[in-house]
Order: structure tokens, then sequence, then C-alpha cells
């Protein structure tokens, strides 16, 4: 029988959102980091929380805006993107996302959201000029961040039955569908499936030791596993209006899945 090619070495950033060092979102991030290097790829952290990041945009972090203008959030993203002179703090992380060949958003479900901090993170990092814009390629395609691979690695306190289809939560997939489709796609990057702990207040230990060994198998598959099949702005699904075409989808399909193509 024929061995296995050996993955190539890759390099990830880790973005980790949770205030508590102890917590399990944070021994998340540690066992995904640990068990990345240990297969031999460069990994990098941000961790949110540790970092003291400012979670609010506003006119500091367009250095040389002056404090009569009204701040145009768009227009001022871009040009100081486009010049070099965002704040370092938002500089130092778009390169580490432009340095990456995956970026991995690990998080606990508030609100039926992330928390405020990664929020933050995403409107401030994904400038105009950097993530969307008329500057970059267009949005939904192969477009500015191509070739990345995302991965979302969630705790939800919920059991797993209410954050399905006919769960009274509303399906997981829906919940990270602006994180999924409106932050990795939109931008160009390849999301694969979310990874989900449930129930995760009440976590034992034999629980923990299963996801970090589903956990696992998901970050050996990064690379890999097929990312969900978001439609394409340019490919032919969409009319000028920027609607899904009509008869595209399969029959009985609805809401947002209108907008992922049928999986083989």
């Amino acid at each position: 029988m024929t061995e296995a090619t050996p993955q190539q070495p890759k390099k990830i950033l880790v973005v980790s959102a949770h205030p508590e060092a102890r917590s399990l979102n944070a021994a998340l991030s540690t066992f995904a980091v640990d068990h990345l290097r240990e297969a031999g790829h460069e990994v990098r952290e941000s961790d949110l929380y540790a970092m003291k990041w400012k979670a609010a945009l506003d006119a500091d972090d367009f250095p040389g805006q002056a404090p009569e203008e009204r701040l145009r959030v768009m227009a001022d993203s871009e040009r100081a993107t486009l010049a070099g002179l965002l704040s370092p703090d938002i500089a130092a992380e778009q390169e580490k996302v432009l340095w990456s060949d995956a970026v991995i958003l690990q998080f606990p479900l508030w609100w039926f959201s992330a928390p405020a901090i990664l929020k933050g993170w995403i409107d401030r990092v994904f400038t105009a000029g950097f993530g969307y814009g008329p500057a970059v390629p267009p949005p939904y395609s192969e477009g500015v961040l191509a070739g990345r691979r995302a991965l979302v690695s969630v705790t939800a306190g919920a059991r797993e039955t209410s954050l399905l289809d006919r769960g009274i939560h509303g399906r997981l997939a829906d919940l990270l569908y602006p994180v999924q489709h409106g932050l990795f796609w939109f931008t160009g990057m390849a999301p694969l499936d979310p990874f989900a702990v449930y129930d995760a207040n009440a976590l034992s230990e034999e629980r923990f030791v299963a996801a970090k060994h589903a956990y696992g198998r998901r970050l050996d598959g990064l690379f890999t596993d097929e990312p969900v099949p978001f439609r394409s702005l340019v490919g032919g699904d969409y009319g000028h209006d920027m609607r899904l075409l009509p008869d595209v989808e399969a029959p009985g399909t609805s809401g947002l899945g209108l907008h992922v193509r049928p999986r083989d």
C-alpha cells in the first residue's frame, strides 16, 4: 500500500477571544497551537484579551486624520491602508493575516454571536483597501485573501440539538454566517465547516478529551477537507443585481442555504 504524502508545513494564525486564561476556549487554543506545531506547521497567535485589543473603531485608527474632518470610515480607512498609515496594532494584525495560509478563530458563542472584542478585531483589521473595496478584487470569489483556509472553533453553552435545523436557537451554520460568509468568503478565504463544543458549561473531563480528539482530526484536515461550497459572485449564479438567479438552487432550499452550492 502506498504511504500518504506528508502534508507540507503551513503558516497558521490562531485568533482567540476569551477573558479567562483558564477557560475551555483558552485550553482549545493551546491545544490547537501545540497540535499544529507538532505537525510541523508554523503558528502565530493573537490572544485578543491578553493583547488588550482595542475593540472600537474610531479616528485614532487612521493617524493623520484631521480632528475637524468628518470621519468617513470606508474612505479614510482605504486612504490610510493604501498609504501605510494605519495605527501600528492594526498593521501588525494585517501582516499576520497576509503571512498566514490559514486563520483559525476561537471564541465562545455569546448572545448568538462572537464576543465584542473579536468583532472589534474584524472591524478594525479588515479595512477598506485590505479586505474589501474598489482597490482589491471583488468579494465572494477568489478575492483579495484567496488561497487561505479558515476555521471557526466555537463553544456553546447550549445543547447540540437546540442548534440544529429545528432547534429553538437556530442552526449554528446560520448564526455563524456573518463570519463564515460575510468575513471569510467575502474576502476570498475558504471556510471549513465550523468545529463546535456544545453544552460547554457542563463539560466533563471525559468529554473534554473526546473534544480534543475530534478537534485534532479537524486540524489535521485544515488544508485537505472540503470547504463550505459557497457560491461565487462571479460564477454565474447571480445577476447584475447580486440576487441569486431563479431555479439555481436545489428544490426545497431556502434561507441562507440558497448561497451554498449542493455538496456532491
